[in-house]
Protein backbone atom coordinates (compact mmCIF):
# COMPACT_ATOMS: atom_id res chain seq x y z
CA UNK A 1 0.00 0.00 0.00
CA UNK A 2 1.54 3.40 -0.88
CA UNK A 3 0.43 6.72 1.15
CA UNK A 4 2.03 10.24 1.00
CA UNK A 5 3.89 11.40 4.04
CA UNK A 6 4.05 14.52 5.18
CA UNK A 7 3.98 17.28 3.05
CA UNK A 8 7.22 18.74 3.93
CA UNK A 9 8.98 14.83 3.12
CA UNK A 10 10.07 12.75 -0.14
CA UNK A 11 11.64 10.18 -0.57
CA UNK A 12 13.89 10.07 -4.38
CA UNK A 13 14.05 7.12 -6.09
CA UNK A 14 16.97 8.27 -8.42
CA UNK A 15 19.74 5.15 -7.91
CA UNK A 16 16.47 2.96 -9.04
CA UNK A 17 16.17 4.90 -12.17
CA UNK A 18 19.74 5.70 -13.05
CA UNK A 19 21.15 2.17 -12.33
CA UNK A 20 18.39 -0.10 -12.84
CA UNK A 21 20.44 -3.05 -13.97
CA UNK A 22 21.79 -2.61 -10.26
CA UNK A 23 18.57 -2.26 -8.72
CA UNK A 24 15.34 -5.11 -7.91
CA UNK A 25 12.26 -3.18 -7.05
CA UNK A 26 11.38 -4.92 -3.61
CA UNK A 27 9.12 -4.66 -0.74
CA UNK A 28 9.82 -5.31 2.95
CA UNK A 29 7.83 -8.09 4.59
CA UNK A 30 4.75 -7.26 6.47
CA UNK A 31 5.15 -6.51 10.66
CA UNK A 32 2.12 -7.18 12.52
CA UNK A 33 3.02 -5.08 15.46
CA UNK A 34 6.17 -2.83 15.25
CA UNK A 35 7.29 -1.61 18.35
CA UNK A 36 10.07 1.40 18.59
CA UNK A 37 13.06 0.06 20.34
CA UNK A 38 15.28 3.33 19.71
CA UNK A 39 14.84 6.56 17.61
CA UNK A 40 17.64 8.80 16.84
CA UNK A 41 15.55 12.16 17.17
CA UNK A 42 18.07 14.46 16.30
CA UNK A 43 19.13 12.91 13.25
CA UNK A 44 15.26 12.75 12.20
CA UNK A 45 14.68 16.48 12.72
CA UNK A 46 17.87 16.95 10.56
CA UNK A 47 16.69 14.39 7.56
CA UNK A 48 13.18 16.50 8.02
CA UNK A 49 11.06 14.09 9.34
CA UNK A 50 9.04 14.24 12.08
CA UNK A 51 10.33 12.46 15.27
CA UNK A 52 6.70 12.52 16.57
CA UNK A 53 5.51 11.30 13.60
CA UNK A 54 7.88 8.45 13.12
CA UNK A 55 6.49 7.72 16.49
CA UNK A 56 3.33 6.85 15.49
CA UNK A 57 1.88 3.68 13.93
CA UNK A 58 2.20 5.29 10.52
CA UNK A 59 5.74 6.30 11.15
CA UNK A 60 6.65 2.70 12.64
CA UNK A 61 5.82 1.43 9.49
CA UNK A 62 7.86 3.24 6.94
CA UNK A 63 10.61 2.57 9.58
CA UNK A 64 9.85 -1.18 8.74
CA UNK A 65 9.83 -0.26 5.09
CA UNK A 66 5.44 -1.26 5.31
CA UNK A 67 4.71 2.59 4.48
CA UNK A 68 5.64 3.22 0.86
CA UNK A 69 5.43 6.39 -0.03
CA UNK A 70 4.13 7.83 -3.30
CA UNK A 71 6.87 7.97 -5.68
CA UNK A 72 9.35 6.38 -4.01
CA UNK A 73 10.63 2.56 -5.18
CA UNK A 74 12.01 0.64 -2.70
CA UNK A 75 14.98 -1.55 -4.52
CA UNK A 76 17.35 -4.32 -3.47
CA UNK A 77 21.22 -3.07 -4.62
CA UNK A 78 23.25 -5.32 -6.45
CA UNK A 79 26.95 -5.69 -5.88
CA UNK A 80 29.67 -8.19 -5.80
CA UNK A 81 32.50 -8.21 -3.31
CA UNK A 82 36.15 -10.07 -2.17
CA UNK A 83 34.74 -11.87 1.14
CA UNK A 84 37.84 -12.74 2.89
CA UNK A 85 40.17 -12.40 -0.16
CA UNK A 86 37.45 -14.56 -2.48
CA UNK A 87 35.28 -12.94 -4.84
CA UNK A 88 31.65 -13.40 -5.07
CA UNK A 89 30.50 -11.79 -8.73
CA UNK A 90 27.04 -11.13 -7.12
CA UNK A 91 26.60 -10.31 -3.54
CA UNK A 92 23.77 -8.09 -3.23
CA UNK A 93 21.02 -6.56 -0.59
CA UNK A 94 20.18 -9.81 1.26
CA UNK A 95 18.54 -9.12 3.71
CA UNK A 96 18.16 -5.06 2.79
CA UNK A 97 16.30 -2.38 0.90
CA UNK A 98 16.94 1.37 -0.07
CA UNK A 99 13.70 2.83 0.43
CA UNK A 100 15.11 6.09 -1.36
CA UNK A 101 16.61 9.47 -0.94
CA UNK A 102 15.77 12.17 1.18
CA UNK A 103 17.01 15.59 0.70
CA UNK A 104 17.61 16.53 4.33
CA UNK A 105 17.67 20.44 5.72
CA UNK A 106 20.68 21.13 5.07
CA UNK A 107 20.02 20.50 1.54
CA UNK A 108 23.01 16.61 1.28
CA UNK A 109 21.15 14.02 -0.44
CA UNK A 110 21.13 10.51 2.15
CA UNK A 111 20.07 7.17 1.63
CA UNK A 112 17.29 6.04 3.71
CA UNK A 113 18.04 1.91 4.22
CA UNK A 114 16.62 -0.96 6.09
CA UNK A 115 18.46 -3.60 7.38
CA UNK A 116 16.64 -6.66 8.48
CA UNK A 117 13.47 -6.25 6.41
CA UNK A 118 13.53 -9.63 4.61
CA UNK A 119 14.48 -12.17 2.23
CA UNK A 120 15.70 -10.26 -1.51
CA UNK A 121 16.55 -12.26 -4.25
CA UNK A 122 20.03 -11.31 -3.34
CA UNK A 123 19.32 -13.23 -0.01
CA UNK A 124 20.71 -17.22 -1.51
CA UNK A 125 20.19 -19.06 1.55
CA UNK A 126 19.94 -16.50 4.21
CA UNK A 127 16.33 -15.72 5.83
CA UNK A 128 16.86 -12.09 5.41
CA UNK A 129 16.24 -11.15 9.19
CA UNK A 130 17.70 -9.29 11.43
CA UNK A 131 18.25 -9.82 15.59
CA UNK A 132 17.60 -7.29 18.38
CA UNK A 133 20.91 -7.48 19.34
CA UNK A 134 23.15 -6.80 16.40
CA UNK A 135 20.77 -4.28 14.95
CA UNK A 136 21.13 -2.51 18.32
CA UNK A 137 25.34 -2.96 18.46
CA UNK A 138 25.25 -0.85 14.76
CA UNK A 139 23.33 1.92 16.36
CA UNK A 140 25.45 2.30 19.39
CA UNK A 141 28.79 1.77 17.60
CA UNK A 142 27.98 3.83 14.45
CA UNK A 143 26.49 7.07 16.82
CA UNK A 144 29.75 6.30 18.75
CA UNK A 145 31.55 6.98 15.66
CA UNK A 146 29.69 10.36 14.53
CA UNK A 147 30.37 11.69 18.01
CA UNK A 148 34.23 11.34 17.83
CA UNK A 149 33.94 12.65 14.18
CA UNK A 150 34.59 9.90 11.74
CA UNK A 151 32.47 9.53 9.15
CA UNK A 152 29.98 7.15 8.72
CA UNK A 153 26.50 5.60 7.90
CA UNK A 154 24.10 6.55 10.97
CA UNK A 155 21.10 4.97 12.86
CA UNK A 156 17.94 6.26 12.29
CA UNK A 157 15.90 3.63 14.64
CA UNK A 158 15.80 0.13 15.90
CA UNK A 159 11.97 -1.38 15.16
CA UNK A 160 11.60 -4.67 16.88
CA UNK A 161 9.30 -6.81 14.63
CA UNK A 162 7.70 -9.31 17.40
CA UNK A 163 8.94 -12.25 14.68
CA UNK A 164 11.71 -14.61 15.98
CA UNK A 165 15.04 -14.97 14.62
CA UNK A 166 16.53 -18.25 14.64
CA UNK A 167 20.32 -17.98 14.97
CA UNK A 168 22.19 -20.15 17.43
CA UNK A 169 19.20 -19.70 19.45
CA UNK A 170 15.81 -18.26 19.22
CA UNK A 171 16.25 -14.02 19.45
CA UNK A 172 13.67 -11.36 18.95
CA UNK A 173 13.92 -10.03 15.35
CA UNK A 174 14.31 -6.25 14.62
CA UNK A 175 14.78 -3.75 11.47
CA UNK A 176 17.38 -1.24 11.80
CA UNK A 177 16.65 2.08 10.17
CA UNK A 178 20.03 3.58 8.56
CA UNK A 179 21.04 6.58 6.94
CA UNK A 180 24.30 7.18 4.44
CA UNK A 181 25.09 9.54 1.80
CA UNK A 182 24.77 6.74 -0.53
CA UNK A 183 25.64 2.84 -0.38
CA UNK A 184 27.66 3.06 -3.05
CA UNK A 185 30.88 0.36 -2.60
CA UNK A 186 34.07 -1.21 -4.22
CA UNK A 187 31.87 -3.68 -4.77
CA UNK A 188 29.12 -2.17 -6.65
CA UNK A 189 31.85 -1.13 -9.24
CA UNK A 190 32.85 -5.11 -9.08
CA UNK A 191 29.44 -5.89 -10.17
CA UNK A 192 29.26 -3.41 -13.40
CA UNK A 193 32.85 -4.50 -13.92
CA UNK A 194 32.22 -8.49 -13.65
CA UNK A 195 29.30 -8.60 -15.82
CA UNK A 196 31.02 -6.58 -18.69
CA UNK A 197 29.08 -3.80 -18.72
CA UNK A 198 31.61 -0.90 -19.59
CA UNK A 199 28.25 1.45 -20.81
CA UNK A 200 27.34 0.69 -16.79
CA UNK A 201 30.31 1.28 -15.35
CA UNK A 202 30.36 4.78 -16.68
CA UNK A 203 27.27 5.86 -15.89
CA UNK A 204 28.17 4.47 -12.24
CA UNK A 205 31.03 6.59 -12.12
CA UNK A 206 29.08 9.66 -13.24
CA UNK A 207 26.54 8.47 -10.54
CA UNK A 208 29.29 8.39 -7.83
CA UNK A 209 30.84 11.90 -9.35
CA UNK A 210 27.80 13.61 -8.78
CA UNK A 211 27.08 11.93 -5.40
CA UNK A 212 29.99 12.13 -3.58
CA UNK A 213 33.28 13.60 -5.13
CA UNK A 214 31.55 16.78 -7.81
CA UNK A 215 35.46 18.04 -8.41
CA UNK A 216 36.14 14.96 -10.33
CA UNK A 217 33.75 16.23 -13.04
CA UNK A 218 35.95 19.43 -13.99
CA UNK A 219 39.25 17.09 -13.94
CA UNK A 220 40.91 16.41 -17.13
CA UNK A 221 40.25 12.98 -16.45
CA UNK A 222 37.20 12.82 -14.35
CA UNK A 223 37.26 8.76 -13.79
CA UNK A 224 40.85 8.73 -12.97
CA UNK A 225 40.30 11.63 -9.92
CA UNK A 226 37.18 9.95 -8.74
CA UNK A 227 39.53 7.49 -8.05
CA UNK A 228 42.23 9.30 -6.48
CA UNK A 229 39.45 10.76 -4.46
CA UNK A 230 38.42 7.40 -2.96
CA UNK A 231 41.70 6.56 -2.32
CA UNK A 232 42.10 9.91 -0.45
CA UNK A 233 38.86 9.54 1.24
CA UNK A 234 39.57 6.07 2.70
CA UNK A 235 42.99 6.96 3.31
CA UNK A 236 41.52 9.18 6.30
CA UNK A 237 38.82 6.96 7.57
CA UNK A 238 40.98 4.20 8.14
CA UNK A 239 43.39 6.45 10.06
CA UNK A 240 40.80 8.12 11.94
CA UNK A 241 40.03 4.30 12.95
CA UNK A 242 43.50 3.49 13.69
CA UNK A 243 43.60 6.93 16.45
CA UNK A 244 40.43 5.40 18.11
CA UNK A 245 41.62 1.89 18.13
CA UNK A 246 38.40 0.78 16.33
CA UNK A 247 38.71 -2.91 14.45
CA UNK A 248 36.21 -3.09 11.83
CA UNK A 249 35.85 -6.83 11.86
CA UNK A 250 34.48 -7.12 8.43
CA UNK A 251 36.46 -5.31 5.58
CA UNK A 252 35.16 -7.24 2.68
CA UNK A 253 35.21 -4.75 -0.92
CA UNK A 254 31.51 -5.11 -0.47
CA UNK A 255 31.92 -2.74 2.95
CA UNK A 256 33.56 -0.14 1.46
CA UNK A 257 32.01 3.27 0.47
CA UNK A 258 32.65 5.62 -2.77
CA UNK A 259 32.02 8.36 0.41
CA UNK A 260 34.47 7.70 2.27
CA UNK A 261 32.20 6.39 5.26
CA UNK A 262 32.07 3.82 7.75
CA UNK A 263 29.70 0.83 6.93
CA UNK A 264 28.60 -2.45 8.21
CA UNK A 265 29.25 -2.75 11.50
CA UNK A 266 28.62 -6.23 12.14
CA UNK A 267 31.38 -8.02 14.31
CA UNK A 268 32.76 -4.42 14.72
CA UNK A 269 34.39 -3.33 18.28
CA UNK A 270 36.69 -1.10 19.76
CA UNK A 271 40.48 -2.40 21.07
CA UNK A 272 40.81 -2.41 25.03
CA UNK A 273 44.75 -3.33 25.50
CA UNK A 274 46.59 -2.34 22.85
CA UNK A 275 47.68 -4.84 20.47
CA UNK A 276 47.84 -4.91 16.82
CA UNK A 277 46.66 -8.73 15.81
CA UNK A 278 43.38 -7.76 17.88
CA UNK A 279 40.44 -9.47 16.32
CA UNK A 280 37.15 -9.53 17.13
CA UNK A 281 35.01 -11.26 14.53
CA UNK A 282 34.38 -14.65 15.20
CA UNK A 283 34.36 -15.99 11.27
CA UNK A 284 37.82 -14.06 11.27
CA UNK A 285 40.14 -17.45 12.04
CA UNK A 286 42.81 -15.69 9.90
CA UNK A 287 43.45 -12.54 11.42
CA UNK A 288 42.97 -11.25 8.11
CA UNK A 289 41.32 -7.45 9.22
CA UNK A 290 42.83 -7.69 12.33
CA UNK A 291 43.47 -3.93 13.91
CA UNK A 292 46.53 -3.66 12.67
CA UNK A 293 46.43 -5.07 9.35
CA UNK A 294 43.15 -2.35 8.51
CA UNK A 295 45.51 -0.52 6.11
CA UNK A 296 47.01 -2.77 4.33
CA UNK A 297 43.44 -4.38 3.67
CA UNK A 298 41.91 -0.78 2.84
CA UNK A 299 45.05 -0.78 -0.22
CA UNK A 300 43.93 -3.63 -1.29
CA UNK A 301 40.87 -3.45 -1.53
CA UNK A 302 41.28 0.13 -3.52
CA UNK A 303 43.69 -1.73 -5.84
CA UNK A 304 39.92 -4.31 -6.75
CA UNK A 305 38.40 -0.69 -7.25
CA UNK A 306 41.09 0.38 -9.20
CA UNK A 307 41.21 -2.68 -11.17
CA UNK A 308 37.08 -2.49 -11.84
CA UNK A 309 37.67 1.22 -13.33
CA UNK A 310 40.67 -0.20 -15.74
CA UNK A 311 38.26 0.71 -18.75
CA UNK A 312 37.15 4.28 -17.68
CA UNK A 313 41.22 5.32 -17.14
CA UNK A 314 42.40 4.48 -20.81
CA UNK A 315 41.44 2.70 -23.88
CA UNK A 316 45.53 0.84 -23.65
CA UNK A 317 45.13 -1.62 -21.12
CA UNK A 318 48.88 -1.07 -20.14
CA UNK A 319 48.44 2.78 -20.10
CA UNK A 320 45.16 2.12 -17.98
CA UNK A 321 47.16 0.23 -15.36
CA UNK A 322 50.19 2.48 -14.85
CA UNK A 323 47.79 5.44 -14.51
CA UNK A 324 45.94 3.22 -11.18
CA UNK A 325 49.13 2.18 -10.01
CA UNK A 326 50.38 5.53 -10.26
CA UNK A 327 47.17 6.79 -8.26
CA UNK A 328 46.80 3.87 -5.71
CA UNK A 329 50.30 4.54 -4.55
CA UNK A 330 49.53 7.74 -2.71
CA UNK A 331 47.07 5.91 -0.46
CA UNK A 332 50.24 5.24 1.88
CA UNK A 333 51.63 8.27 2.10
CA UNK A 334 47.79 9.96 2.47
CA UNK A 335 47.18 7.51 5.65
CA UNK A 336 50.72 8.18 6.77
CA UNK A 337 50.20 11.67 7.35
CA UNK A 338 46.72 11.18 8.17
CA UNK A 339 47.78 8.96 11.16
CA UNK A 340 51.56 11.17 12.26
CA UNK A 341 49.10 13.69 12.23
CA UNK A 342 46.33 12.16 14.32
CA UNK A 343 48.85 10.48 16.97
CA UNK A 344 50.66 14.05 17.19
CA UNK A 345 47.27 15.12 18.07
CA UNK A 346 46.32 12.55 20.49
CA UNK A 347 50.11 13.22 22.38
CA UNK A 348 49.71 17.38 22.68
CA UNK A 349 51.92 17.60 20.06
CA UNK A 350 51.60 20.65 17.48
CA UNK A 351 51.23 19.78 13.67
CA UNK A 352 54.84 21.73 13.03
CA UNK A 353 56.70 19.40 15.26
CA UNK A 354 59.86 17.41 14.65
CA UNK A 355 59.31 14.31 12.73
CA UNK A 356 62.52 13.16 13.58
CA UNK A 357 61.29 13.23 17.02
CA UNK A 358 58.45 12.24 17.20
CA UNK A 359 57.90 9.46 15.28
CA UNK A 360 60.00 7.25 17.69
CA UNK A 361 58.51 8.56 21.02
CA UNK A 362 55.27 6.99 19.18
CA UNK A 363 56.68 3.97 17.77
CA UNK A 364 58.19 3.35 20.98
CA UNK A 365 55.05 4.03 22.44
CA UNK A 366 53.03 1.86 20.84
CA UNK A 367 55.36 -0.96 21.76
CA UNK A 368 54.86 0.14 25.77
CA UNK A 369 52.09 -0.28 25.25
CA UNK A 370 51.52 -3.71 23.78
CA UNK A 371 54.44 -5.31 25.95
CA UNK A 372 52.46 -3.60 29.34
CA UNK A 373 48.95 -4.94 28.26
CA UNK A 374 48.04 -1.31 28.56
CA UNK A 375 44.20 0.00 28.17
CA UNK A 376 44.34 2.45 24.18
CA UNK A 377 41.27 5.01 24.90
CA UNK A 378 42.04 4.79 28.94
CA UNK A 379 46.08 5.66 28.11
CA UNK A 380 45.86 8.54 25.99
CA UNK A 381 42.80 10.09 28.18
CA UNK A 382 45.14 9.80 31.14
CA UNK A 383 48.23 10.83 29.60
CA UNK A 384 46.42 14.36 29.46
CA UNK A 385 46.91 14.61 33.36
CA UNK A 386 50.19 13.87 32.97
CA UNK A 387 50.55 17.05 30.73
CA UNK A 388 49.49 18.89 33.07
CA UNK A 389 52.41 17.77 35.78
CA UNK A 390 50.14 14.93 37.27
CA UNK A 391 51.77 11.54 35.81
CA UNK A 392 50.51 9.11 38.24
CA UNK A 393 46.81 7.84 36.47
CA UNK A 394 49.08 7.13 33.08
CA UNK A 395 52.19 5.82 34.93
CA UNK A 396 49.98 3.19 37.26
CA UNK A 397 48.81 1.59 33.87
CA UNK A 398 52.26 0.09 33.34
CA UNK A 399 54.14 -2.39 34.80
CA UNK A 400 57.90 -1.56 33.36
CA UNK A 401 57.57 1.34 35.41
CA UNK A 402 61.07 3.10 34.12
CA UNK A 403 60.81 2.39 30.43
CA UNK A 404 57.43 4.71 31.22
CA UNK A 405 59.12 7.51 33.02
CA UNK A 406 61.95 7.60 30.39
CA UNK A 407 59.31 7.74 27.89
CA UNK A 408 57.24 10.38 29.80
CA UNK A 409 60.48 12.47 30.55
CA UNK A 410 61.32 13.00 26.42
CA UNK A 411 57.24 13.40 25.57
CA UNK A 412 57.36 16.08 28.34
CA UNK A 413 60.25 17.82 27.34
CA UNK A 414 57.84 18.82 23.94
CA UNK A 415 55.94 20.36 26.42
CA UNK A 416 51.93 18.72 25.18
CA UNK A 417 49.08 20.68 25.30
CA UNK A 418 46.92 18.87 27.70
CA UNK A 419 43.74 20.66 26.64
CA UNK A 420 44.68 20.23 22.83
CA UNK A 421 44.92 15.86 24.22
CA UNK A 422 41.27 16.36 26.56
CA UNK A 423 39.52 17.54 22.72
CA UNK A 424 41.05 14.69 20.65
CA UNK A 425 41.42 11.78 23.21
CA UNK A 426 37.82 10.26 24.29
CA UNK A 427 36.94 9.16 27.34
CA UNK A 428 33.68 7.78 26.60
CA UNK A 429 34.04 4.39 23.95
CA UNK A 430 31.31 2.00 23.29
CA UNK A 431 33.52 -0.37 25.69
CA UNK A 432 33.02 -3.85 24.67
CA UNK A 433 32.11 -5.31 27.95
CA UNK A 434 29.33 -2.32 27.76
CA UNK A 435 27.95 -3.26 25.24
CA UNK A 436 27.41 -6.40 25.92
CA UNK A 437 25.17 -6.05 28.62
CA UNK A 438 23.10 -3.25 27.30
CA UNK A 439 22.34 -5.61 24.26
CA UNK A 440 21.39 -9.19 26.76
CA UNK A 441 19.32 -6.37 28.52
CA UNK A 442 17.90 -5.01 25.71
CA UNK A 443 17.00 -8.47 24.30
CA UNK A 444 15.37 -9.67 27.45
CA UNK A 445 12.93 -5.96 27.25
CA UNK A 446 15.07 -3.92 29.25
CA UNK A 447 16.31 -0.34 27.56
CA UNK A 448 17.74 1.23 30.52
CA UNK A 449 21.52 -0.23 30.17
CA UNK A 450 21.52 0.75 26.41
CA UNK A 451 20.20 4.51 27.00
CA UNK A 452 22.55 5.20 29.70
CA UNK A 453 25.29 3.64 27.29
CA UNK A 454 24.04 5.41 24.07
CA UNK A 455 24.18 9.08 26.69
CA UNK A 456 27.83 8.29 27.48
CA UNK A 457 28.98 7.68 24.39
CA UNK A 458 27.20 10.27 22.43
CA UNK A 459 29.56 13.16 24.22
CA UNK A 460 32.72 10.97 24.38
CA UNK A 461 34.88 14.19 25.29
CA UNK A 462 33.15 15.32 28.19
CA UNK A 463 33.89 13.66 31.28
CA UNK A 464 30.80 13.73 33.56
CA UNK A 465 30.39 12.69 37.41
CA UNK A 466 28.45 9.17 37.62
CA UNK A 467 29.28 7.85 34.50
CA UNK A 468 32.91 6.66 35.83
CA UNK A 469 32.12 2.91 34.60
CA UNK A 470 31.88 3.37 31.31
CA UNK A 471 36.01 5.29 31.54
CA UNK A 472 36.82 2.02 33.17
CA UNK A 473 38.63 -0.97 31.34
CA UNK A 474 36.98 -4.06 30.85
CA UNK A 475 37.37 -6.60 33.74
CA UNK A 476 40.17 -8.46 33.37
CA UNK A 477 38.44 -11.91 32.69
CA UNK A 478 36.76 -10.23 29.91
CA UNK A 479 38.54 -10.00 26.83
CA UNK A 480 40.89 -12.71 26.47
CA UNK A 481 38.12 -14.92 24.40
CA UNK A 482 36.17 -11.85 23.21
CA UNK A 483 33.84 -12.42 19.81
CA UNK A 484 32.01 -10.31 17.71
CA UNK A 485 28.90 -12.12 15.41
CA UNK A 486 27.46 -10.36 12.31
CA UNK A 487 24.31 -11.34 13.13
CA UNK A 488 23.48 -13.30 9.92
Amino acid sequence: MSLALPPTVTLNDRFARELAEMAIPWRAEEVSDPQLLVLNGPLATELGLDPAWLRSSEGLRLLVGNLVPNGATPVAQAYAGHQFGGFSPRLGDGRALLLGEVVGTDGHVRDLHLKGSGRTPFARGGDGLAAVGPMLREYVVSEAMHALGIPTTRSLAVVATGRWVRRETLLPGAVLARVASSHLRVGSFQYAQAIGDVELLGRLADHAISRHHAAAAEAEHPYLALFQAVVAAQASLVAQWMLVGFVHGVMNTDNMTISGETIDYGPCAFMDAFDPGTVYSSIDHGGRYAYGNQPVVAEWNLARLAEALLPLFHDDQEEAVALAVESLGAFRRRYAAAWSAGMRAKLGLPDGADEALTAPLVNELLTLLQENHVDYTGFFRALGAAARGDAEPARGLFLDLAAFDAWAQRWRALNPDADAMYRVNPVYIPRNHLVEEALAAATNGDLDPLERLLDAVVSPYDERLGLERYAAAAPEDFGASYRTFCGT
